[in-house]
């Protein structure tokens, strides 16, 4: 199953309802929605800096994650920024390939 790392911020009323609910409670609305497209949550982390929340999780296809990260945006109090990972199998697989390519200006 694909791994994804999303990376997520407070914004406003978001703020106000993580104060007011808590950090526990986000991980586990996190991993209720995770759940529900058929994927399991295998990491919730809060972080100092740019970044509010790091999570990753396994999610069954790209549409799936797709209508998560549509439906936490559509909130309108969190953004979101959703990465694919790989692991280094499947990067032993993408460097055997060989596709055709032609730079700019060669």
């Amino acid at each position: 199953m694909p791994k994804y790392l999303l990376q997520a911020n407070y914004v406003g009323e978001g703020v106000k309802g993580l104060l007011k609910e808590g950090g526990v409670s986000r991980r586990a609305a996190a991993e209720k929605a995770v759940k529900s497209v058929g994927g399991t949550l295998e990491g919730f982390y809060y972080a100092f800096g740019e970044t509010d929340v790091y999570v990753i999780a396994e999610v069954p296809d790209q549409a799936s994650m797709a209508a998560l990260a549509l439906t936490i945006a559509a909130s309108g109090v969190v953004t979101t920024r959703t990465t694919v990972l790989m692991t280094p199998e499947e990067l032993d697989t993408a460097v055997k390939k060989a596709p055709s390519y032609r730079a700019p200006g060669q």
